[in-house]
């Protein structure tokens, strides 16, 4: 949860790894500190170093920071210029999600040895249902003993176990559970858990609602759950005070959802200086081409439509798609669709931002492929899934941005910022 620190890791014995797992078939398993743990694992000099991964530049953002750099003040989502005054002497890191993404597929295999009832939220947590998987592997908290142990013998990776009744108090117990614990909310003590938490704990309330509710006294979860309807209602608003409510007092009846889909895959970059030279952002667009293929063709997706989006020096942010014949996971095609965009925009002022995202996914197995004429049947996907294979051994630095979109076709020599 983005709120972990609110939220103090418990040694409350009613909620310890012992305590009773009865009717608490829910997980939630949330890697710790994934993006630096795994840049640790393959750089073993970095362990007990504080470790922040990110945009590095002066306009980059954190996206993971190891608990050493934590202990500094870093935080995920913080600008990277505020971590480097807080922590000047931790390593910084680009992130690598080809990386990141092997790791994951490799965590979630390990959830569904466990269970088919794996729900993932992200490439680092996910939730799983384990009341079918008790027979065969013992309670809800030995079966996240399995996990914890599983993950940490064969991915040299820790995580943290969050386990309860429902999906929205596991999450909170893996937060409170971190780094690399494991913390059961027994069902009888579902309130005596939730009604102490801070109101800013609930799914829902950001900061701006929180103060709201804080202004009329309701600052812990137990003090909304005995809040007057009218009250919350004019606070939050008719729909989120019926939700919020029923969250406080212990009640989410969700259930673990294995489909889950993603709508969209897409990547951005925000420059360190405004740039004003095409040459520039069609490096760029090449880069993020590259970095969205590698995602889909490792969640096994192809995308249909192609959307670029540009956010100019005063903020204003220009948006547009275009829709191909055929769905594709190659960066080649992505990229050529989005220098065709960019060209049609021609937005003649310095940019601040550029993205690509590939949006009307579906299962790269299921969908048909049909060649260009005259295209070679074997060319940019294959080269592309190679680049992956060699990647996923020895990091995608080795392979470098876009490296196989500087020739028209594979083997053939050609200007190398030509597509």
């Amino acid at each position: 949860m983005g709120r972990s620190q609110s939220l103090p890791r418990g040694g409350d014995p009613r909620f310890g790894p012992d305590a009773d797992d009865t009717g608490c078939t829910i997980l939630h398993v949330d890697m710790d500190a994934f993006f630096a743990s795994v840049e640790v694992r393959r750089r073993p000099e970095l362990r007990g170093r504080p470790v922040v991964v990110g945009g590095i530049g002066p306009r980059g953002v954190v996206s993971s920071a190891s608990y050493e750099a934590r202990r500094y003040g870093v935080r995920s989502a913080m600008p990277t210029a505020r971590a480097r005054a807080l922590c000047p002497h931790a390593v910084y890191l680009p992130p690598d999600f080809a990386q990141y993404t092997a790791a994951s597929r490799a965590v979630m295999r390990i959830f569904r040895d466990v269970t088919p009832l794996v729900e993932p939220l992200s490439l680092d947590e996910a939730f799983l249902d384990v009341a079918g998987a008790r027979r065969l592997f013992g309670s809800p908290a030995d079966i996240a003993r399995l996990i914890r142990r599983r993950v940490a013998e064969e991915q040299e990776l820790t995580c943290s176990v969050g386990v309860a009744p429902s999906k929205f108090v596991a999450k909170l117990g893996s937060t409170r559970a971190k780094p690399d614990g494991l913390l059961v909310v027994p069902v009888a003590q579902v309130l005596d858990f939730l009604h102490p938490l801070p109101v800013a704990a609930l799914w829902g309330v950001g900061e701006r609602s929180a103060e709201a509710l804080r202004r009329l006294g309701l600052a812990t979860v137990g003090d909304l759950a005995e809040a007057p309807p009218g009250l919350l209602r004019r606070a939050v608003g008719a729909a989120s005070s019926t939700h919020l409510h029923e969250l406080a007092w212990g009640r989410d009846p969700r259930r673990v959802s294995p489909e889950h889909v993603e709508k969209s895959i897409g990547a951005e970059v925000t420059f360190d200086i405004d740039v004003v030279d095409p040459l520039e952002i069609r490096r760029a667009l090449l880069a993020l081409a590259e970095k969205v293929g590698v995602r889909l063709r490792a969640a096994g997706q192809v995308g249909r439509t192609v959307s670029l989006k540009v956010r100019l020096a005063d903020f204003r942010t220009v948006n547009r798609s275009r829709t191909l014949a055929v769905p594709t996971d190659t960066a080649r095609e992505m990229f050529d669709t989005a220098w065709a965009l960019w060209t049609i925009l021609d937005p003649g002022e310095p940019i601040r931002l550029v993205g690509i995202r590939m949006e009307g996914l579906a299962a790269a197995g299921e969908t048909p492929r049909q060649l260009t004429l005259g295209a070679p049947e074997r060319g940019w996907r294959e080269a592309e899934a190679a680049a992956d294979a060699a990647a996923a051994r020895f990091g995608r630095s080795v392979i470098g941005p876009a490296s196989l979109l500087g020739k028209r076709h594979p083997g053939r020599d050609e200007n190398p910022t030509r597509p």
